[in-house]
């Protein structure tokens, strides 16, 4: 049942849009049978339902996620910002990976240090000891409490959420099989991260290299409608009209693939929408297919209040004590 919703109108979609291209009704049926094929074959089984509750919803109710350890409460993606959420009531963190030049998979959000740290350049061009030495805390609003904090390594961080019980959002940004690589080699050191965590992406081959990897790890796709062609604040990407339109079409393309025929291809336990595009009737359709919706980025009391009690959707916060602005 799971796997048959929804595909009906699914495929006989592709199979109009086929014809409307090829116009051969004999090409669009083997074209539309041969990709539905390919989805039986290759696709992932999602992980038990009654585990991925034990990730999703470890208490048995709604729980508040600390949007990058707490971004407005601490620096970004520091053992800190963990400690601290977990003392401000989080039951989960939000971090993200990403790979020194050397290989070394550390707690950032961005492909360069520019913006949270006193240094400069790409993560593609700085070893571990050189990132090693810069200030994660030098850009933070509250930076001056955290003059000792380090950018800490993947398995520094995973060790410190054990410490405060903690539930592990992992966010992969890109370098799918590296990624996978590195997060396999983490749940086979630490068999507790079954239960305690969940692998991330806005990007579907992230996810499918994760059930890859290791096809027992809880997973989720991450989505905002318009991404590709616009920022989080809503300005467009690009200067160029045609290239605008061009990525306006490509994020219908991907919104109806999300939300049609990837999110059970890849088998994921969850999907993390932007809050402005949930509601009640949205949160409903995605429970009745066993699936669990986490908002973000949710940063005000009301908003928070309407997560629990009328979504009953889990939601990442910037703050776990206070209103503040969004982190993009």
């Amino acid at each position: 049942m799971l796997w048959a919703e929804g595909l009906l109108l699914s495929f006989s979609s592709v199979f109009v849009l086929l014809l409307l291209v090829t116009r051969s009704p004999q090409v669009s049926g083997v074209l539309t049978g041969g990709l539905y094929l390919l989805l039986v074959l290759f696709r992932f089984q999602p992980v038990p339902e009654s585990r991925a509750q034990q990730v999703l919803k470890p208490r048995g109710k709604v729980s508040p996620i600390a949007h990058r350890g707490g971004a407005h409460d601490a620096p970004e993606n520091t053992l800190a910002a963990i400690s601290l959420a977990a003392r401000n009531g989080a039951v989960a963190v939000e971090l993200d990976l990403e790979f020194t030049k050397d290989g070394v998979p550390i707690l950032m959000h961005d492909d360069t240090v520019d913006r949270t740290t006193d240094g400069h350049g790409k993560l593609s061009d700085l070893t571990f000891a050189e990132i090693r030495k810069l200030n994660p805390a030098a850009n933070h609003r509250l930076g001056h409490l955290y003059n000792n904090e380090k950018v800490p390594t993947l398995q520094e961080a995973v060790e410190e959420c054990f410490r405060h019980n903690l539930v592990i959002y992992f966010d992969v940004k890109g370098h799918a099989a590296q990624a996978a690589d590195a997060l396999r080699k983490m749940y086979m050191d630490f068999p507790r991260l079954y239960n305690c965590s969940i692998v991330c992406s806005f990007e579907p081959s992230v996810i499918y290299k994760m059930r890859q990897a290791d096809v027992n790890v809880v997973t989720a796709l991450t989505h905002r409608p318009w991404s590709l062609s616009h920022l989080g604040d809503g300005t467009p990407r690009f200067d160029s009209i045609w290239k605008h339109y061009f990525y306006v079409s490509m994020d219908v393309l991907l919104d109806w693939a999300l939300h049609h025929v990837l999110w059970n291809f890849c088998g994921v336990s969850a999907f993390l929408m932007q809050k402005n595009y949930i509601s009640q009737n949205y949160v409903e359709k995605w429970n009745k297919r066993g699936i669990e919706v986490v908002a973000w980025t949710v940063n005000t009391a009301t908003e928070k209040l309407h997560s629990d009690h009328v979504l009953h959707s889990n939601f990442i916060s910037d703050s776990l004590v206070e209103d503040c602005d969004p982190h993009y």
